[in-house]
C-alpha cells in the first residue's frame, strides 16, 4: 500500500565517515576572541561555546541519539517532485485524529521527540485514549532529512501546498488537524486559509498570519499598542539574523556549512534568547538536545536551504487580503517567553479564535520546553471542537 503511493520507510543512519569528519573538524576549531565580561551581549558566549565544544568532541554520542530518533516511524515520499521526510506515528485510541505537526527554524522534527508519544499514546501519560492523534511530523523542504530545493520560490505558500498534498494526496487524509509554531504557524495558517474544508482545526503557539491592513484597521487598544512596541524592539535589537538570512543567505551559508562550531553558535544563541531559561540555556535544554538538533542540520547540510526560507518569504510573502481572517476554528497557547506575545484581541483580528490559554511557563520552543503542557492544550482544544 505504501509503496503504491510512493512512500518508502526510512531509518536515520549517518555514515561513519561523516561522524569522523565532524570529530576532526571539532578538534581543529579556531575560536574567536571576546570582549572581556561581555557574557552573551555581543552574541554567543565564548566560555559556553568552549564547554559545548568539549562535550560535543568527547562525550556526545550521535549513535545513541540516532536510536532515539528511530523509535519513531520515518518515511519519505515524493511530493511535486521533491522528497519529503516525515514521521508518521499512528495513534493508539478508538478514533485518532490525523494531526499535521509543523516545526520552524532553527528547529527540526527533533523538537517533537517528547511531544509525539504524549499525543499518540495519551493513556501512557495519564490521559484518555480518546484524545489520541495520529501524528504526521514532516521535515520542512530544505530542513533536516527532506530534500533541499534547488529552484527559487520555496516560500510559505509553496510549502503549505506541499504539506497539504502530503496529507491529502499521499497519505489520503480527507480532513486533518494542524499544530504549528514559528514557520510552522505561518504554514499551518496558510493551509487553513487556502483549504478550510479539509482542516479540522488549527492550533498555534505563535501568531502565523499578518493582516493586510497592518495598523490601519481600527483604533488599537493599549495591549495592541504595547505588542507593536515589543515587535519594534525585537526588530531593532534581535532581528539581525532575519536581515542576513532574508537578504544574503548564501554568503552566510559558506561559514555555517563549513564550521560545526559556527553552526552551533548561530543556533544555540537563538535557543537561549527565545526560551524560558532566564539566561541559562541548559535550564531548558540539555547539551544532548541542543547538539542533536544542531547535528541534524550539520549532517544533512541543510543550513543553507533552511535559511533561504527567510529570503523567499521576504520577496513573496503570504499575507491575508484586506478584510480577511482565517475562519477555521483556532486554538492559541500563549507562552510567557515567546518571541512576540500578542494580546488576545490581536489574535482575534486574524483567526476564528475558539480557545485562548495563557501558559504558566515556556517560550518559543514549546514542544521541547513544555511538552506535557502543550500536549494537554492540543488535546483539550480538539476535544472541544470535535
Amino acid at each position: 500500500m505504501e509503496a503504491s503511493r510512493g512512500i518508502r520507510r526510512l531509518r536515520v543512519a549517518i555514515q561513519q565517515a561523516d561522524l569522523d569528519d565532524l570529530r576532526q573538524r571539532l578538534a581543529r576549531t579556531r575560536l574567536p576572541d571576546e570582549v572581556a565580561g561581555s557574557g552573551w551581549e555581543y552574541g554567543t558566549n565564548l566560555s559556553y561555546m568552549k564547554e559545548l565544544l568539549e562535550y560535543w568532541r568527547t562525550y556526545y554520542d550521535w549513535r545513541k541519539q540516532e536510536q532515539e530518533l528511530n523509535r519513531f516511524d520515518h518515511y519519505e515520499a515524493l511530493v511535486d517532485g521533491l522528497k519529503i521526510h516525515f514521521i508518521h506515528q499512528r495513534g493508539r485510541g478508538p478514533n485518532p485524529k490525523p494531526l499535521l505537526l509543523l516545526h520552524g527554524w532553527p528547529g527540526s522534527v527533533y523538537e517533537f521527540m517528547a511531544l509525539i508519544p504524549m499525543l499518540t499514546e495519551p493513556n501512557a501519560y495519564g490521559g484518555d485514549e480518546r484524545d489520541a492523534f495520529t501524528v504526521v511530523a514532516p521535515s520542512l523542504p530544505g530542513y533536516g532529512f527532506s530534500e533541499r530545493p534547488r529552484t527559487p520560490g520555496m516560500n510559505v505558500r509553496r510549502i503549505a501546498e506541499l504539506m497539504f498534498k502530503l496529507m491529502t494526496e499521499v497519505l489520503g487524509y480527507k480532513r486533518f488537524a494542524i499544530q504549528g509554531g514559528d514557520w510552522g504557524a505561518f504554514i499551518g495558517s496558510c493551509i487553513a486559509k487556502l483549504h478550510p474544508d479539509e482542516v479540522l482545526g488549527l492550533h498555534l503557539n505563535m501568531v502565523g498570519a499578518i493582516p493586510a491592513e497592518g495598523r490601519n484597521v481600527k483604533p488599537l487598544n493599549d495591549e495592541e499598542q504595547e505588542f507593536l512596541r515589543q515587535a519594534e524592539q525585537f526588530r531593532r535589537f534581535e532581528a539581525g539574523y532575519q536581515w542576513i538570512q532574508g537578504t544574503k543567505p548564501q554568503t552566510l551559508a559558506y561559514a555555517l556549512n563549513d564550521s560545526p562550531v559556527g553552526l552551533a553558535a548561530w543556533i544555540v544563541e537563538k535557543f537561549r534568547a527565545w526560551s524560558d531559561c532566564s539566561g541559562d540555556v541548559e535550564r531548558c535544554f540539555s547539551k544532548d538536545q541542543l547538539l542533536t538538533n544542531i547535528s541534524i542540520y550539520w549532517f544533512t547540510e541543510t543550513i543553507n536551504s533552511s535559511i533561504r526560507l527567510y529570503y523567499e518569504e521576504r520577496r513573496r510573502p503570504w499575507r491575508l487580503e484586506v478584510g480577511e481572517r482565517i475562519e477555521v476554528a483556532t486554538g492559541f497557547a500563549a507562552f510567557p517567553k515567546e518571541i512576540l506575545r500578542p494580546p488576545r484581541s490581536w489574535v482575534e483580528r486574524l483567526y476564528n479564535l475558539k480557545r485562548w490559554s495563557v501558559m504558566s511557563a515556556g517560550g518559543h520552543f514549546a514542544a521541547m520546553e513544555q511538552p506535557r503542557a502543550l500536549a494537554g492544550e492540543i488535546q483539550a482544544f480538539f476535544r472541544d471542537i470535535a
